[in-house]
């Protein structure tokens, strides 16, 4: 389950395009904006806190909008950073707890938002969970032979992992390929709902991954087009 810690009221933010951070993933990130140097610096110096938003592209759109946060980010914990010879560094963060973005506090030198700490809820029994987990862990592993690729590094560190809420949110992090399904996960505080969630969007892929296949029969992925 996600960690109990205490919270500042705000803090720095980094806000990235197509990236839904969650808690208990690790990211590792390479820092290089003279403005994330800044901010690097004052983490180390303090409570090595900060969070990770996924950037709202519609509101994006809007005029006199500057990269705004989707409304839901996670809140991570320095674990490693290298300095390098140029100034830049690389980290890893480890995601802490889901927050909900309450206000950007600043902008100068580096954005700092006002947070809200957010708790998942099961949603369901433990019983009823579990059952979800191990679904979800098929469907994850007919996935990876269908596409024959992914990373077997989490698929075999998943194994390990029997919490239902630490299983989807890890999974959803490492292994969906869609943003917006992830940034919707991220959104969804009961577990069950989460786990049926991310099923239903593997179940989807499935589908044209095995539709891919019948459709390309013995052809090379470069020949699809042939038959």
């Amino acid at each position: 389950m996600e960690m109990e810690i205490t919270l500042p009221e705000a803090v720095p933010v980094m806000t990235l395009p197509n990236t839904a951070f969650f808690p208990q993933a690790l990211m590792p990130l390479r820092i290089f904006e003279p403005r994330y140097r800044q901010m690097l610096r004052d983490v180390l110096a303090t409570n090595r806190l900060f969070a990770i938003a996924g950037l709202d592209r519609k509101q994006a759109e809007l005029p006199g909008k500057f990269e705004p946060p989707h409304r839901v980010a996670t809140v991570g914990i320095v674990r490693a950073c290298q300095k390098n010879d140029d100034g830049t560094s690389h980290l890893l963060l480890q995601g802490l707890c889901r927050v909900e973005v309450v206000a950007i506090v600043r902008d100068e030198p580096y954005r700092r938002i006002q947070v809200r700490a957010l708790a998942s809820q099961p949603g369901a029994s433990e019983d009823e969970n579990q059952s979800l987990r191990r679904e979800l862990a098929r469907l994850l592993n007919l996935k990876r032979k269908l596409a024959a690729s992914g990373p077997h590094e989490i698929a075999t560190f998943l194994k390990t992992v029997e919490d239902p809420e630490a299983f989807v949110d890890i999974a959803a992090f490492s292994l969906c390929d869609n943003t917006a399904l992830k940034q919707k996960l991220l959104e969804t505080l009961d577990v069950r709902r989460r786990l049926e969630l991310f099923s239903r969007g593997l179940r989807a892929e499935i589908d044209e991954l095995k539709l891919r296949r019948k459709l390309q029969g013995d052809l090379p992925d470069d020949e699809i087009s042939r038959n």
